[in-house]
């Protein structure tokens, strides 16, 4: 095998190790939502008693967990795809269809994403964007970051994917190591 193929091989398993680190970290994320979730629910129906500080909490860590940790649900090969067609294809079949969806759809759309959210971000950024709610939290400007790490890394793994594809497509990787 040629050095081109040995540090493609290397590059994808370096981003799935970034992405499967990524996703794991955020797993831990889910408990945090659900605990500030109950605490609103116990402060407003037992305590009659709110936090606005306490929901935006809650929000922030779904939005996290989701625009975070969606580059882990790519590798894992989670994500929502019409499974009729594809389930009946065979490897280098499925390969084809992963390197145009990645081509046609997944790079365009985060680019897109990416250059539309940019200045929104960036002017968030500039003013240090806090809640409009009294007690909310100071920090709306790291939430609509959180646009751009989405981006980043469904970029990043759509690399890996598409590079996974093409390994696949040419006889350098087992479908069992993709």
């Amino acid at each position: 095998m040629t050095t081109g193929w040995k540090m493609i091989i290397t590059a994808v398993a370096g981003i799935d190790g970034l992405t499967e680190k990524l996703g794991r970290l955020l797993s831990g994320v889910n408990l945090l939502l659900v605990v500030s979730v109950c605490l609103v629910v116990l402060l407003r129906y037992w305590f009659n008693s709110g936090s606005i500080a306490l929901q935006e909490l809650a929000m922030y860590f779904h939005a996290l967990i989701f625009l975070g940790a969606s580059s882990y649900t790519l590798k894992q090969g989670s994500h929502v795809r019409v499974d009729v067609l594809y389930n009946r294809m065979n490897i280098r079949q499925r390969a084809w269809v992963n390197c145009l969806g990645t081509l046609f759809l997944l790079f365009p759309v985060c680019l897109f994403i990416g250059v539309m959210s940019f200045d929104y971000v960036s002017r968030s950024w500039e003013i240090m964007e806090t809640s409009s709610d009294p007690g909310g939290l100071p920090l709306v400007y790291l939430l609509k970051s959180l646009i751009l790490v989405f981006v980043a890394t469904m970029l990043l793994q759509g690399v890996a994917e598409f590079l996974r594809s093409v390994l696949i497509l040419s006889g350098k990787e087992s479908p069992e190591n993709g």
